[in-house]
């Protein structure tokens, strides 16, 4: 990624990216759609009510993912192979522990955690079942976001896609499987999704251990090592940080749609659902970019870090304008995939066209993410974070509490939050702090 048009790297990078965090959003939509019309807005509410939790302990390991690629690309763009495969040993070990703890704390606390979001009686006992389910596939989750972060940052990122897609027809087989033929309920679509979870896991492991270089590891590198796995620790925690932040706000949002009512809260989680896939195309320009400045400023071209930025936010605006355009004009018809209750579609029509307005914002936060990201910018992640908790927490209170806003408070929540997240980023962007960083915090 060092050399040639900057927006072809990125672009090419991108495209791969996009369509492996599509399929994965795609099983996890095709979880709510069997729920929601096979066993109703209940069962679906009792999914939505988990997602947040489930979220933040699945996004502690994935900001330790992150880190380590961070790490991985500067000493790769600098040509530093015997860091490379040091980083990949320890690094699987920090990741690998991690997932383990995660996993044993999110299984025992998960009737108390559900509990604190008011989660209503009704659903209780199907959300804690679902919760339970999905959260022993942690180490599966955070394996292969370990994975998917170490190949990503030596410029691959089409071999976890193909994992990715094979693992979403297993997801969707069992989904029939479990919850029409078996009747397993809520608790066969999340078991549906774990088994999915781990085969993509182990399948891109395998593959990259047989075929790629930076994976033959001798001795001296899958011998633990304090330093480097402390490197991994020390780039990663902020970014976990920042994602459970982000999480924990999530999880306020969560509640106050809870407080609602039934309705209300299988009305959030369509629109979640729907929301998530929009975040992809950010998210996978976020991430070609996080890997393109690691590369680029681990060899020392500033220059191109910057053109590189510039171009994703271009196409980013595009996107953000054109989803705008289709909301507008079908989003009833986008819920009433996943319901068919008339409330449900009816609210979740003005939720969507409400948060569309502010997607402009909310592509500036993951692009202007991935450049500092990648330039190892990490205190830039805790501000994020904390940003966005005190934004989300603080619009959710306020306008929740305005009967005349009642529950829109919700939707509103969110893209207030973008709003303010989305300046407070460029803003970091455009200080210069982020160009002092670079493969000297990687060694």
């Amino acid at each position: 990624m060092t050399e040639g048009s900057e927006f072809r790297h990125i672009i090419m990078f991108t495209l791969p990216l996009l369509f492996g965090n599509l399929f994965q959003q795609f099983y996890n939509i095709v979880d709510s759609v069997i729920v929601g019309r096979c066993l109703g807005k209940n069962a679906l509410a009792a999914v939505g009510a988990t997602g947040s939790i489930t979220y933040l302990f699945y996004t502690l390991c994935i900001g330790l993912s992150l880190g380590t690629g961070i790490l991985i690309a500067q000493n790769f763009g600098a040509g530093n192979e015997e860091n490379v495969k040091k980083l990949i040993a320890n690094s699987a070990y920090v990741v690998a522990a991690f997932g383990a703890v995660m996993t044993v704390v999110s299984v025992i606390l998960a009737p108390d955690l559900l509990r604190l979001l008011e989660t209503q009686d009704e659903i209780f006992e199907d959300a804690v079942g679902y919760m339970r389910i999905a959260c022993s596939g942690t180490l599966a989750v955070a394996a292969y976001n370990w994975i998917n972060a170490v190949m990503r940052s030596l410029g691959n990122s089409v071999i976890p896609l193909v994992f990715l897609i094979i693992a979403s027809f297993i997801n969707i087989g069992l989904d029939l499987l479990f919850v029409i033929v078996l009747g397993m309920g809520v608790g066969g679509a999340a078991l549906a999704t774990v088994i999915a979870q781990g085969v993509s896991a182990a399948g891109c492991i395998i593959f990259a251990f047989a075929r790629f270089p930076q994976f033959r590891l001798g001795s001296e590198h899958l011998r633990f090592d304090l330093k480097t796995a402390g490197n991994c620790f020390t780039k990663g925690i902020p970014i976990a940080l920042q994602n459970a932040l982000i999480s924990l706000s999530m999880i306020y949002l969560q509640r106050t749609a809870n407080t609602f009512g039934v309705t209300v809260t299988a009305t959030y989680t369509a629109t979640m659902r729907v929301e998530q896939l929009i975040h992809q195309p950010f998210i996978s320009m976020s991430t070609a970019l996080s890997t393109f400045t690691g590369q680029n400023l681990g060899a020392g071209l500033l220059d191109r870090c910057i053109r590189g930025y510039r171009r994703t936010m271009l196409a980013m605006a595009v996107f953000a304008v054109s989803m705008l355009g289709v909301f507008m004009l079908f989003s009833g018809n986008i819920v009433g995939f996943f319901v068919t209750e008339p409330e449900v579609i009816e609210t979740g029509d003005t939720a969507l066209k409400l948060s569309a307005s502010f997607y402009l914002f909310l592509g500036t936060i993951y692009v202007t993410r991935g450049l500092l990201n990648g330039a190892g910018d990490v205190n830039y992640s805790m501000m994020n974070g904390i940003v966005e908790v005190i934004g989300r927490i603080g619009f959710a209170t306020v306008l929740s509490a305005v009967p005349e806003i009642g529950c829109w408070a919700v939707w509103a929540t969110s893209g207030l939050t973008w709003f303010i997240t989305g300046l407070m980023s460029y803003i970091r962007y455009k200080h210069g702090r982020w160009k002092e960083h670079g493969i000297a915090g990687g060694q």
